[in-house]
């Protein structure tokens, strides 16, 4: 049994050193040689695409939480008509990629869109008369990210007020506590820590968006990773650039468990929270399904109803060889890194359960380390080992006399796919985590009694009781890869498209029309995560 745990551990080292390698590589490269280039930039556009990452990841956060905390708050202490349709479909913009959202509000305000048509039709105004604001800026950028990122506030909200004690809305209600004042002086304290893990993973999406601030042409800390990459073909420039970022990423998720080390609350689910949720009527009932309709129409009604009507009237041009083609690498891309995935997670979970000590639970965790890190830096990390292989192999070839191979590592789909498993692996280890915790010790005693080693346990006894954990972890995996636009763009091989660079492309070039059919595929593809969480979140409550 020793020999057979002692198997399990170094599977799961070896996996989690295969799987923290791109962020070493990213720090070795970084500080392995100066780069002329890099001072080039650093003296001159560095601190401007700085201090618009600074102004966008700030002015995101402040507005997802104006968005998501009101809303959250009126679903889970107030009854307004419609709540059980509202509660779901306020977290539908989650399925909308930031950048569609992007295009689609492109398409709407530029001068030749429907709005400014209607604004000119209805004052009699011409072009030069009268100002509108432009949309591709980086307020702009602001907006569009807020509107799709700000469910992530309101979900870890909604669950937080929900969980909130009984007897301090009883004492709220007996000192005459209004609406306004429960949620400002009770309420709102206690889900600090919620809003700021919330928070802290809106900052990290759009830190990492690329998509939305290319196309609406703010330079930030991202666009300078993949111009430095692909522009100047300067590795070790776009190394440093992704360095920086790694930082500001651990300092954000330093910031947030920091800030909230010496809190302690002690709150129980109460179940009779029908009791004590407010009855909203008048202006206030209308200003609370106004606010959190008007989310959910703005953020993905309209833009999905948008693409439905291109995806229709242009279906003939979208339905091409190409689309189905693309469709089919994403379906193959997102396929293998869920399989592996799933393996990696059931790996190292195994190995944390069959013998629990302070190396298997470091190694689950270095495992989920790549889910933090932004895609185009994942994509600069993932290149320098893979680049490495591919010389080494090549040098051997030489060596060896034989015909060179190429690039067999970075000119395939091997180091897309190792960057999707690496990204997404802390899915699949946190969604198997939670399924083998619910099985019992007792089973793994009974089993040792009956002769099982650590193989057999796996497949006869722990395999059968998470295989829908396993299934749902595979599938969320597999969604997240489907929708993977950076690491895509920079690590694809040549002549190879996803359905999410297909996209881009298109949107890129201005041809919203044509891009529309895969960019339906990839959102109703989204929704499937949703429901599984918000199902979860039901049935906990």
């Amino acid at each position: 049994m020793k020999e057979k745990n002692y198997l399990w551990k170094t599977s799961s080292g070896a996996l989690a050193l295969l799987l923290v390698l791109p962020i070493l590589a990213i720090f070795t490269t970084a500080v392995g040689e100066t780069n002329e280039l890099f001072a080039h930039l650093l003296s001159t556009v560095m601190p401007t695409y700085a201090f618009n990452t600074l102004v966008l990841v700030t002015g995101t956060m402040l507005l997802s939480m104006l968005l998501g905390i009101p809303a959250a708050w009126v679903m889970a202490m107030c009854r307004v008509p419609g709540e059980r349709v509202l509660q779901w479909a306020l977290v539908l913009p989650l399925a909308m990629p930031a950048y569609i959202i992007g295009y689609i509000f492109t398409d709407w305000f530029d001068f030749a869109g429907p709005i400014q048509i209607l604004l000119r039709d209805l004052t009699g105004w011409s072009a030069g008369e009268y100002w509108f604001p432009d949309i591709r800026t980086l307020t702009g950028a602001i907006i569009v990210l807020s509107l799709v990122l700000y469910p992530y506030v309101y979900l870890l909200c909604r669950a937080a007020f929900m969980e909130q004690n009984i007897s301090l809305l009883q004492s709220a209600r007996l000192l005459k506590c209004s609406p306004w004042d429960s949620f400002r002086r009770i309420s709102l304290p206690l889900v600090r820590p919620s809003v700021a893990v919330g928070l802290s993973l809106v900052a990290m999406e759009t830190l990492g968006d690329f998509g939305t601030v290319s196309y609406f042409a703010v330079n930030t800390l991202t666009t300078a990773v993949y111009d430095t990459w692909l522009g100047y073909s300067s590795l070790t420039a776009a190394a440093k650039i992704s360095a920086i970022m790694l930082v500001v990423v651990i300092v954000l998720l330093s910031s947030e468990r920091y800030s909230r080390r010496k809190q302690k609350l002690f709150q129980n689910q109460f179940s009779s929270r029908e009791d004590f949720r407010y009855d909203l009527t008048g202006w206030k009932k209308w200003l609370a399904l106004i606010w959190c309709w008007g989310l959910v129409c703005v953020a993905f009604l309209f833009p999905l109803g948008q693409l439905l009507i291109y995806a229709y009237k242009y279906f003939a041009q979208s339905w091409t060889g190409e689309f189905r083609a693309y469709a089919l690498n994403s379906l193959y891309v997102s396929l293998t890194a869920a399989v592996i995935a799933v393996l990696v997670a059931i790996t190292v979970n195994f190995c944390q359960r069959l013998s629990p000590s302070r190396y298997s639970l470091a190694m689950m965790r270095l495992s989920s380390m790549g889910y933090a890190v932004p895609g185009t830096v994942l994509a600069i990390g993932v290149m320098v080992p893979v680049l490495f292989m591919d010389h080494l192999v090549n040098d051997i070839a030489k060596a060896m006399q034989w015909s060179r191979p190429g690039l067999i590592f970075s000119g395939s789909m091997f180091a897309l796919i190792f960057a999707m498993v690496v990204r997404f692996s802390a899915v699949a280890i946190g969604s198997i985590e939670s399924s083998l915790s619910k099985v019992s010790p007792s089973l793994d005693m009974a089993s040792r009694t009956m002769g099982c080693n650590g193989n057999r346990m796996l497949w006869r006894v722990h395999f059968p009781l998470v295989r829908r954990g396993a299934l749902i972890a595979g599938l969320l995996v597999f969604i997240e890869s489907m929708k993977e636009l950076n690491a895509a763009l920079l690590l694809r091989p040549f002549n190879f498209e996803t359905l999410a660079t297909y996209v881009y492309n298109f949107a890129s070039d201005e041809h919203l029309e044509l891009a529309a059919l895969p960019a339906v595929l990839l959102v109703f593809v989204g929704l499937i995560p949703l429901v599984i969480v918000n199902r979860s979140l039901e049935h906990s409550h």
